[in-house]
């Protein structure tokens, strides 16, 4: 959740910046304060929107690696590495027959994607767990420890390149290739592009399907023959199918299914999911930009985003059937549907109302249903840390250091400890060996209680004083 708690601004930022200064999408002079002040903060937030991967990278390196920087450097190391390698310029350079190959070029254009993203992350955050404690003879002492894990991912980031060398271009290819098989499916065709459009953004893998239907990777191009003023009677398809879909489910839908999660979040937790979704609901209806909202829950209820996704292909199939038409040039929000009205495709513009109306109730009960009734940990609903409770938690000994020479008695000893770390209320340990942890023995030092989330994590609930006893059990360790 760390890179996604950035993303709520990006939404309010950009929402206000459109609706102040809509040459940012559509094009035009920017004249007027009101209009540079929009342009502003539209910039403001695409810095982060646009850089989505690297937050990724970031969030994913230091949260897997016990929320220690060195993760998120040896991260930042392995995405710059992997994407510096396996850029355009570098391939076809290594390789100067891809040259010719237009999908594989194309694939290593949008290399720089948050599945990239991730997998440097976790790159790092293992390089990190796996070698920080590393000990080097003395002439290399220097590099000993934490020092050596970004140089340890820097060299697994250059066999992941190697792999993804030859791996990549097939992977987007066969997107690409899928595209093309179902451009002649008529509105399903449609309603299963929207589907897989939804379900490739958590690896970036969109892009490949955007370029066969949007661009004209296969001579379809519906964005561009869209704005550039052409009607169906000019194209061998129902010129602005594989956009219309959207509009109902980003400018509605994502507001439904963000009301559902806010009804369904902890009572005392409300407020945190109401500062996660809503400003991402009102980014989506606004100007389209619905990574705040999806990303705040894809990792978190993985089930109720393919339900998410299979909303958007029902929705495009029904808009496509009933002559509804509109398009987009940034993405399906309330700017684009207004500025794209006038256009000579577009089609039934009205019908925004009656469609929107129906997105947003079933998108509301949808995720309402599935969220209670499989008790999905979406935003407000997780149960990792139920701060709240353990925030009353009182230490029975104020002697922290007699506390954490229990505690760490309990845990087998400072030889069976491999990593310790604090949140709020609890410690976190990773232990060697979890035969030799006794919870009984913790438990004598007075805390409030031990989880064992896996056999060598071990979390100890000691309550709001948690840092005293962490300080204390560092310097015995």
């Amino acid at each position: 959740m760390l890179p996604v708690a950035c993303l709520p601004i990006c939404g309010i930022l950009m929402g206000i910046g459109y609706l102040l200064c809509p040459a940012t999408m559509q094009g035009g002079d920017i004249t007027g304060i009101a209009q540079q002040i929009g342009f502003f903060l539209v910039k403001a937030g695409g810095a982060l929107i646009d850089n989505m991967a690297i937050l990724f990278v970031i969030g994913v390196g230091v949260g897997m690696a016990d929320n220690d920087g060195t993760g998120g450097l040896a991260a930042m190391v392995s995405w710059l590495m992997i994407t510096n390698l396996l850029s355009e310029g570098v391939v076809t350079t290594i390789i100067p027959s891809l040259a010719e190959n237009t999908d594989a070029i194309l694939a290593f254009q949008k290399i720089q994607n948050p599945f990239i993203g991730i997998l440097a992350g976790i790159i790092g955050a293992s390089c990190y767990n796996k070698f920080k404690g590393t000990k080097l003879p003395d002439w290399l002492s220097f590099f000993s420890g934490k020092r050596s894990v970004a140089i340890v991912a820097g060299v697994v980031s250059i066999v992941v390149s190697v792999i993804l060398l030859f791996i990549w271009p097939l992977v987007f290819g066969a997107l690409v290739a899928l595209g093309e098989g179902i451009v002649g499916l008529g509105a399903v065709g449609a309603g299963i592009y929207a589907f897989l459009n939804r379900l490739l953004i958590p690896l970036g893998l969109h892009h490949a399907l955007n370029n066969v239907f949007w661009f004209d990777t296969i001579g379809l191009g519906d964005l561009t023959n869209f704005w550039a003023g052409k009607t169906s009677a000019d194209v061998t398809w129902d010129l602005g199918m594989y956009m219309s879909g959207f509009f109902p489910c980003m400018m509605f839908g994502v507001p439904g299914a963000a009301l559902a999660m806010i009804h369904t979040a902890k009572s005392n937790k409300k407020k945190v999911a109401i500062g996660l979704v809503a400003s991402a609901a009102l980014c989506a209806f606004i100007c389209g930009v619905t990574e705040p909202f999806e990303f705040g829950f894809m990792f978190l209820a993985p089930a109720l985003y393919v339900i998410y996704a299979l909303l958007y292909g029902i929705f495009t199939v029904i808009t496509v059937l009933v002559g509804f038409r509109a398009g987009f040039s940034f993405s399906a929000g309330a700017t684009d549907l207004l500025f794209s009205a006038s256009l000579p495709a577009a089609q039934n513009t009205w019908m925004i109302i009656p469609l929107g109306i129906a997105a947003f109730i079933v998108f509301y009960v949808v995720f309402r249903f599935a969220i209670v009734k499989f008790d999905l940990k979406t935003p407000g609903r997780e149960d990792d840390d139920d701060l709240e409770s353990e925030k009353t938690v009182v230490l029975a000994n104020n002697d922290f250091t007699k506390v954490a020479e229990i505690v760490l008695e309990g845990l087998g000893g400072k030889e069976n400890i491999t990593s310790l770390d604090n949140c709020i209320t609890r410690l976190r340990m990773e232990v060697k060996d979890y035969t030799k942890v006794d919870e009984k023995k913790i438990k004598s030092a007075g805390v409030a209680g031990v989880i064992r989330p896996s056999k060598t994590s071990v979390q100890v609930i000691v309550g709001t004083k948690v840092q005293f006893v962490a300080d204390e059990m560092k310097k015995m360790l």
